[in-house]
């Protein structure tokens, strides 16, 4: 009788060793746990920790872009206006005679005119060379600092150079200079005065 009950009745060690067991089996678990919530913690702090410094390095990368842009669209508005200002004076060398020339038209119009007088006398006749004379120089003048003389008559209307003021009807070719009413003049290649002329239909 004392046998079957000590046969019946379980073993206490085993028992032990069961909950034992379960024990370490939470006890692991726990662990676990433990350390990733630690980890979690630390990669939070890290992540905490280096995100304002990104930022910042972010923010400064962004303000030099910013500065840089700013520093290329000023440069390049610089470089525009020292080329804009060297083509304008550029172009004041070339042209600063035509002011000049403009002020002088008038009196060698008027030396043709006196040209174009007929004398009979010896004196007149002296006096009509010193006006060509005067005349040449001036001509002269003018050749040296690159004015020139538009020629007209015979030649092809050109709208640029002249300035049709009649038309008459020719048997010649049509669109031809036939009669030149005032000398026109040019500045190199800018015309500073267009010649006044009488062209064929």
């Amino acid at each position: 009788m004392f046998d079957n009950e000590k046969e019946q009745q379980p073993d206490e060690n085993l028992v032990n060793e069961e909950k034992s067991d379960d024990n370490s089996s939470v006890s692991t678990e726990t662990a676990e746990n433990e350390i990733e919530s630690e980890s979690s913690a630390v990669s939070e702090e890290t992540v905490d920790e280096v995100d304002p410094h990104q930022q910042e390095i972010n923010n400064l990368k962004d303000e030099v872009k910013v500065q840089e842009d700013k520093y290329l669209k000023l440069y390049a508005e610089f470089e525009n206006f020292k080329r804009r200002n060297k083509q304008e004076i550029d172009l004041n060398n070339k042209y600063k005679e035509q002011k000049f020339a403009e002020n002088l038209l008038p009196v060698l119009d008027n030396l043709e005119r006196a040209m174009d007088i007929e004398g009979e006398t010896e004196a007149f006749a002296s006096l009509k060379k010193g006006v060509e004379m005067v005349y040449n120089d001036f001509l002269n003048i003018f050749d040296k600092h690159d004015i020139t003389v538009i020629e007209s008559t015979g030649k092809e209307f050109d709208p640029n150079v002249h300035q049709a003021v009649m038309t008459e009807p020719s048997e010649d070719e049509s669109g031809i200079v036939i009669e030149e009413f005032q000398k026109g003049y040019m500045l190199k290649d800018r015309v500073i005065r267009p010649s006044m002329v009488k062209v064929s239909e």
